[in-house]
């Protein structure tokens, strides 16, 4: 348990510090350039994605010995392309659907409001999804524990379909 508070905290500061990026990117292109806010998210998404990648696999997560470097990257990035439509579909909802066309230049700070309260929620729910995806796929089990069957599964198969000359 103290193990899995640790990488809690230290998923909290990647998660920060990537959220500070995306967020900041995000309320940048939507109050700086009048960007659509789904638009303007799936950008600042993508942008934190790569620290958060780096930052994650490096700190938080520990790379697994019986999983291709090319499957660890796939599943990490189509978990976060599904964590993206998550956040956009959010985004979309409450400045989409929620307000009347045209609120982006009519009223500029309602918009801008719905689009930062509509990312906090997404997110939280995109956060909870990325980290137990990773900590089910990803994370390398507790010395003594075996990873789930079909982590296990998934990390033999890369490595025996890994192309010659691939890091492994």
């Amino acid at each position: 348990m103290k193990n899995l508070i640790a990488q809690l905290l230290k998923f909290g500061v990647v998660g920060g510090i990537s959220f500070v990026i995306d967020y900041g990117l995000m309320n940048l292109l939507i109050a700086g350039f009048h960007m659509n806010a789904t638009l303007s998210a799936t950008i600042s998404f993508i942008v934190s994605l790569i620290f958060n990648y780096l930052a994650s696999m490096h700190f938080v997560f520990t790379r697994r010995d019986d999983m291709a470097k090319w499957m660890e990257m796939l599943i990490f990035f189509v978990s976060s392309a599904i964590g993206l439509l998550i956040n956009d579909v959010i985004i979309w909802i409450a400045t989409g659907v929620m307000l009347p066309s045209g609120t982006i230049y009519s009223q500029h700070s309602t918009y801008l409001l719905y689009a930062n309260i509509a990312k906090l929620v997404a997110t939280v729910i995109v956060s909870v999804w990325n980290f137990v995806i990773r900590k089910w796929l990803l994370d390398a089990p507790a010395e003594g524990k075996q990873a789930s069957p079909l982590a296990r599964t998934i990390g033999k198969w890369s490595l025996e379909h890994t192309p010659k000359g691939w890091p492994r």
